[in-house]
């Protein structure tokens, strides 16, 4: 008896000892990955002099100089730059997202010539780098005069072979039972679709749609490219003009960076409250 309380005793104090391992890399990870945007706001709180301070101080003397702040909209109109870019990722992001449901939709229940290889076409679109259909995708863009366009700045990304494989296995974890029962009873496939399939699959949308919403969001090449006015740029072109070849300021451009990261932060505090709650209401279904 004393033997087993021995073993289980040294492995209780090695689970422990394990967790404690794992919880001190994780923190130590999360450090790394937080320090930058720490710092970030941090040095868009400083004035230009703090920046020369030798030793370096991470914080800034005080949190209450907002001078950078109005800087970064005296300088460049930021304010129409974050509402041309809201209008692209919010399209964008709807968009990409309503092609792949349907599409994932597709590939999940309906049986035609090619799916299998068509699906592998598409997902083999993921390791084709994006910036190889620049030049093609600028050109046709041309061809059909579609510069300083909104739509210009999201066509390249309505198509997400990620979104759709997430959300294709997703709809494959519903049983074909329910699909075959709501026909029975009359219900159609936009009809299933809608009621059925789009509220099991929530999660997952609103996680995909945060993400696309993201990528829209931080794009600089293609709507650099895509737009000649200035009142058509987007908030990442809007950050590279506060620079200059001869003397940058660090703290206009962090603020202005600080600024751009506000969005970020309020969908990653939605998703987060969102998810929990899905998980929350499935487990108490269950």
């Amino acid at each position: 008896m004393s033997t087993l309380h021995y073993k289980l005793l040294n492995k209780r104090q090695r689970t422990f000892a394990s967790d404690i391992f794992i919880s001190l890399i994780a923190i130590a990870v999360g450090v790394i990955i937080v320090f930058p945007v720490i710092y970030c706001v941090a040095i868009a709180f400083k004035a230009r002099p703090e920046l020369t301070v030798f030793p370096p101080t991470v914080l800034p003397n005080s949190f209450t100089y907002f001078e950078n702040f109005e800087n970064v909209f005296r300088v460049a109109p930021m304010m129409r730059f974050m509402l041309n870019t809201f209008i692209v990722a919010a399209m964008g992001c709807t968009l990409r997202i309503g092609f792949a449901i349907l599409a994932a939709y597709a590939f999940t229940y309906f049986s035609f010539p090619g799916k299998t290889f068509l699906f592998g076409l598409i997902l083999g679109t993921m390791m084709l780098p994006s910036d190889t259909l620049v030049v093609t995708n600028y050109l046709t863009i041309i061809r059909f005069n579609m510069l300083d366009n909104y739509f210009a700045m999201t066509i390249t990304g309505l198509v997400g072979a990620s979104q759709m494989f997430m959300l294709r296995q997703n709809m494959k974890s519903i049983p074909l039972s329910y699909r075959d029962a709501a026909f029975i009873d009359g219900c159609g496939d936009l009809r299933y679709l809608s009621l059925m399939v789009i509220p099991f699959a929530r999660p997952v949308i609103l996680i995909l749609m945060v993400q696309s919403f993201i990528s829209f969001w931080n794009a600089y090449l293609w709507p650099l490219l895509v737009t000649t006015r200035i009142e058509m740029r987007t908030v990442q072109i809007g950050v590279a003009m506060l620079t200059n070849p001869l003397e940058t300021n660090f703290t206009l451009v962090l603020a202005a960076v600080t600024i751009i990261l506000i969005p970020s932060f309020i969908l990653f505090i939605f998703l987060r409250l969102v998810v929990v709650k899905g998980i929350e209401s499935g487990a108490l279904v269950g």
